[in-house]
């Protein structure tokens, strides 16, 4: 039903999303730091709550009203670009620090933890274009149900973004330590970071495509 080529076409945007330092690898990164791995695991499992809400809002046609009003589509699209922006801006500022550094969080209970992952897939904007505007570039009508190819292309997309993000707070730890001793590192994953984001978030304000409907 699904051609092979759309699923590993998925999982290599998805795989180079995740690897573009987002709001979701951020926070996920700097729980983890923060509070241990427990408590980056169960942000996690916040931030799959919040793919599968945008995953099943997607298949059920969400992407045909940003399609019918496309500056609802614009307003989201712009803000998304602003928040990144802001993101970089905190990364290159001086005094800026990388989402590795450790620093004093007050530690949340374990709900909190989960709301807070949830809210912050909710508000990230790469989710938001992913779904309403990437997804069904890899759908194909004459191949079946589109809505069925769409969950299963979001799916994959959710194995990859839970994978990756999982092996970041795993490694946040180590990783921290490692710029804790090594300052001239942690300036230029900060600087490295920070150009990240900042040409995501002009790309994303550039871009003058609008939001493809998922038809049943």
């Amino acid at each position: 039903m699904i051609d092979v080529s759309a699923i590993a076409g998925i999982a290599v945007v998805a795989f180079g999303m995740v690897l573009t330092p987002g709001p979701n690898m951020i926070y996920l990164v700097s729980r983890s730091v923060a509070q241990g791995r427990r408590a980056g695991l169960i942000s996690l499992a916040g931030v799959g709550v919040g793919f599968l809400t945008y995953l099943v809002a997607a298949t059920a046609g969400i992407a045909a009203v940003f399609a019918l009003v496309p500056e609802v589509y614009l307003a989201i699209k712009l803000a998304g670009a602003a928040y990144l922006l802001r993101l970089a801006w905190k990364a290159v500022r001086p005094g800026g620090e990388s989402a590795f550094s450790p620093r004093e969080l007050k530690a949340d209970p374990p709900v909190r933890l989960f709301v807070m992952g949830l809210l912050t897939c909710l508000l990230n904007p790469k989710i938001a274009i992913l779904y309403v505007s990437l997804l069904p570039q890899f759908v194909d009508p004459a191949r079946g149900h589109v809505g069925v190819q769409s969950l299963l292309l979001g799916l994959t997309q959710i194995a990859v973004g839970l994978t990756m993000n999982g092996v970041f707070v795993l490694a946040a730890g180590s990783v921290s330590r490692f710029f804790a001793g090594r300052p001239l590192w942690a300036r230029v994953h900060r600087y490295l970071m920070g150009m990240a984001l900042a040409g995501f978030a002009l790309r994303i304000a550039a871009d003058r495509s609008r939001a493809v409907a998922l038809a049943p």
